[in-house]
């Protein structure tokens, strides 16, 4: 590890400590915008009728399940209580490969592809918890923090800030310098594992590539002396690859990226962040398949070599799932090379694949519905272009 990085100061990035567990709980308990956020998500009209009914009945159930946490691992355990409730609604199956092979432990940097702002990381968690291993700090942007309940509640989750929002030249060298420090130090020193997405943001058209200023951004304190090379080399980073049969949020996304392409610009909503995040929890995602791939060799020679040895791993290891399949079809027609995925699948009804495929599809436009199927496609054209 390279010298100094214990020097900087992380306490407005890192997550909250065990000492400071209940008091964050309790302050977000009283929180009356994070009371109100959750009553018009589980009763929108209710609450606008009547707020000052529900906002009291939200705050004695959650006082009641969250009252007596002390410290994260507890929190944790709850959280992983309320997935597996949750995943028994919103998903047909959890599939996880590769995570037998991980030590216990031994701190990772687990490099995700990334589609789904919270789950994303809570499937990781929850693949690792099974494993009976430790589970990850997770890298969350201060885009999405716009609330302070928001920033709480993330850091409760052992969550640590990436400070997006700086634009002056120097602060935002700064904050990457903290941030690159920060990494290491929960790496080297406090051996504790680390996720974070391959690149900024979700990948909306599907297409999941690294990038290479994220790689870089990993070894900028790195000794001078140090090639960039062997200094990623020393990261024990482990490429990751989620699946989701359905997105939950695909037809938000197919809308942006037509705004985008019919408008040059997309403006979101106030609180459309903390919507996908709902929805994203909530929402369909029928099977899901965690893939834990090789910790990477180097040395590299370059940041761009080390992410296409990535984005192989990532692309290789993603699960070509019905929708993929069926969204490629309808968009190219058959071909030979789909048999292989589609009998590697099993036994599936095909008919009621397409059936709910129709039904995501429906509501959007024409323009709209040949986006995400795109989306949904792009993994199997991705693949099929390696000959693999």
């Amino acid at each position: 590890m390279p010298e100094g990085n214990t020097d900087f100061d992380f306490e407005d990035i890192r997550p909250y400590r065990d000492e400071e567990v209940a008091g964050v709980i309790k302050q977000v308990l009283v929180d009356r915008e994070f009371l109100d956020t959750i009553a018009n998500m589980k009763f929108p009209r209710l609450a606008r009728v009547f707020p000052w009914l529900v906002r009291p009945l939200i705050a004695r159930v959650l006082h009641s399940e969250l009252g007596g946490v002390t410290d994260v691992r507890q929190l944790q355990e709850l959280i992983a209580t309320q997935l597996y409730a949750l995943l028994a609604r919103s998903a047909d199956s959890l599939e996880v490969t590769g995570a037998e092979a991980l030590e216990a432990g031994q701190a990772y940097l687990f490099f995700s592809n990334h589609r789904d702002i919270a789950m994303d990381p809570a499937m990781v968690n929850l693949s690792l918890y099974e494993q009976g291993l430790d589970t990850v700090r997770i890298a969350i942007g201060d885009n999405l923090l716009s609330k302070p309940f928001v920033s709480d509640l993330m850091r409760l989750n052992k969550s640590f800030i990436v400070k997006r929002s700086a634009t002056a030249r120097r602060e935002k060298l700064a904050a990457l310098q903290q941030l690159s420090a920060y990494i290491q130090y929960s790496l080297f020193e406090d051996r504790q594992s680390i996720w974070i997405a391959q690149r900024e943001g979700r990948a909306k058209d599907g297409v999941d590539t690294t990038e290479t200023a994220l790689l870089k951004m990993l070894v900028l304190n790195k000794p001078k002396q140090e090639s960039f090379g062997d200094a990623l080399a020393r990261m024990p980073l482990v490429p990751v690859s989620i699946s989701y049969e359905w997105d939950p949020c695909d037809a938000l996304k197919a809308h942006e990226l037509h705004a985008l392409q019919t408008e040059g610009t997309y403006v979101k909503d106030k609180h459309e962040d903390i919507s996908s995040i709902y929805r994203g929890i909530v929402g369909d995602k029928g099977h899901i398949v965690v893939a834990f791939g090789e910790r990477l060799v180097g040395p590299f020679a370059d940041a761009g070599q080390a992410a296409d040895h990535i984005d192989r791993q990532i692309l290789l290891n993603y699960r070509l799932q019905a929708s993929h399949l069926l969204a490629y079809e309808q968009l190219f027609g058959a071909a030979a090379e789909l048999d292989i995925y589609k009998k590697s699948l099993g036994e599936i009804d095909w008919a009621a694949k397409q059936r709910s495929l129709r039904a995501r599809l429906s509501p959007l436009s024409e323009s709209q519905q040949k986006i995400m199927l795109e989306a949904y496609a792009a993994p199997v054209r991705r693949r099929l272009a390696l000959g693999e």
